[in-house]
């Protein structure tokens, strides 16, 4: 089903004019009943002043694109079929694991959150279920090679490709989301090129999804821009890192979901590498890790890394388009 540009059009102003309504009363409301952030105390001495700023901001731009595309599929104005609901699951799975970690470290006030293995579990069963759903579909069990445009056919190996995916891009955009706007604006860029990526693959109504979903982010962003009014906690990260996976595993861009998300992959690889370093040697390569952190004990602020690390998501878009549409 081709969708006019009008439903596109529509349906992006209504997410982001329902975000630019409903978030500053979110704010108020989740400062009422404290659900504040709160920093580690081994953090950077400038990121203190963000204790108390509201968390579990994800709620919005997981709930309102996802409204929003059920409705207009109600209307018949847009097609539901199980590649769309298995992206929409990934998003509200995976943020519904980060809102338990975000509810016992804000309500439990315990920082810890939800246990790495408990948390690991739990990524684990859903990219079970993903796999389970995804040979429902007719969409092949094989693996997409760019620029030699070639298929490795994979059978039920194929497992191993989704479990990875979810399993790391989940933790990678977590790890991102350190800095005001950084997660947020990084997502966005990445998700420009798989619009188009859906269009030439006549999924229209995936499409139609991830447009709605930038809408979304762009109006949380407007709040969560330095100095941020408030931040997306692990119910939006692991929810943005579950679409994500998803959406380049029903559109066949696996391996480009690798380099078009690279800020993403470098950032989860930085904290794999000091942390192994460390523990054999007792010495650090980076200043900190997350790399984000890396640059700012370097003396960078924050807006100067955020703004630089969107540049690099800007030329890996680009670059990953370019390869997609060869």
């Amino acid at each position: 089903m081709q969708i006019s540009i009008y439903t596109y059009i529509f349906g992006a102003i209504l997410c982001l004019g329902l975000m630019l309504l409903i978030m500053p009363h979110l704010i108020t409301y989740l400062h009422k009943i404290k659900f504040g952030q709160t920093e580690r105390e081994e953090g950077l001495a400038s990121h203190k002043v963000k204790n108390g700023t509201p968390t579990m901001g994800g709620i919005a731009f997981i709930l309102i694109p996802t409204v929003v595309y059920l409705v207009f599929a109600l209307c018949h104005w847009v097609p539901i079929d199980m590649r769309s609901g298995i992206i929409l699951l990934a998003f509200i799975g995976y943020g519904i694991i980060g809102f338990i970690d975000d509810y016992i470290i804000v309500v439990q006030k315990n920082n810890e959150g939800l246990k790495p293995g408990a948390k690991f579990a739990l990524q684990s069963v859903l990219a079970i279920v993903f796999f389970l759903l995804y040979m429902q579909t007719d969409v092949a069990m094989d693996l997409w090679i760019p620029i030699a445009n070639i298929h490795i056919p994979l059978g039920p190996f194929y497992f191993v490709i989704i479990y990875f995916m979810f399993t790391a891009e989940t933790n990678a955009v977590n790890l991102t989301d350190g800095l005001d706007g950084l997660c947020a604006g990084q997502m966005i860029i990445a998700l420009v090129p798989f619009v188009i990526f859906a269009q030439r693959a006549k999924m229209d109504h995936i499409a139609f999804l991830i447009v709605l979903l930038i809408a979304s982010l762009l109006g949380y962003l407007k709040f969560n821009k330095h100095p941020a009014q408030i931040f997306m906690g692990d119910t939006g990260s692991l929810a943005l890192g579950g679409f994500f996976a998803a959406m380049a595993m029903v559109l066949k861009q696996e391996i480009l979901l690798i380099l078009i998300g690279g800020v993403f992959v470098v950032e989860v690889l930085s904290v794999v590498i000091q942390v192994t370093h460390y523990k054999r040697t007792h010495k650090r390569i980076f200043r900190m890790a997350p790399l984000h952190h890396h640059f700012e004990k370097g003396g960078m602020s924050e807006t100067q890394v955020v703004h630089r690390f969107w540049l690099a998501g800007v030329v890996l878009s680009i670059l990953g388009f370019i390869i997609g549409v060869m």
